[in-house]
């Protein structure tokens, strides 16, 4: 599994037309960013930190096909990165990241 932080409404327009094309940060790199579960906190800390939007979409890595690629990216880490639009039917689930009482945000359990 591999996972995709974005937000409610972006996530809502994928449902609505079939796939995600991409946030805008993908769409200014020519990918979609991943991130696999060892890697999503981070992520989020990184990039999404206060936001209360956002959802975390889980993709099942293998309905992508030869789209998905792994690519060196912070400290030479490997994070799969999507050279297309990601289909709906390859999500397993998409869950609501809210803020904790720290300002983190909560990931569920099954993470």
């Amino acid at each position: 599994m591999i996972y995709k932080i974005c937000t409610e409404s972006e996530w809502a327009g994928a449902e609505t037309q079939g796939a995600f094309t991409g946030s805008p940060v993908d769409l200014a790199d020519g990918f979609i960013h991943f991130s696999t579960a060892e890697q999503v906190e981070e992520t989020a800390r990184r990039h999404f930190a206060g936001q209360t939007d956002l959802v975390l979409v889980t993709v099942d890595s293998d309905k992508l096909g030869d789209a998905l690629k792994w690519e060196p990216s912070r400290g030479g880490a490997l994070f799969p990165h999507l050279y297309g639009a990601l289909p709906t039917d390859a999500v397993v689930s998409v869950s609501p990241l809210p803020l904790d009482e720290g300002g983190g945000h909560r990931f569920p359990e099954t993470l």
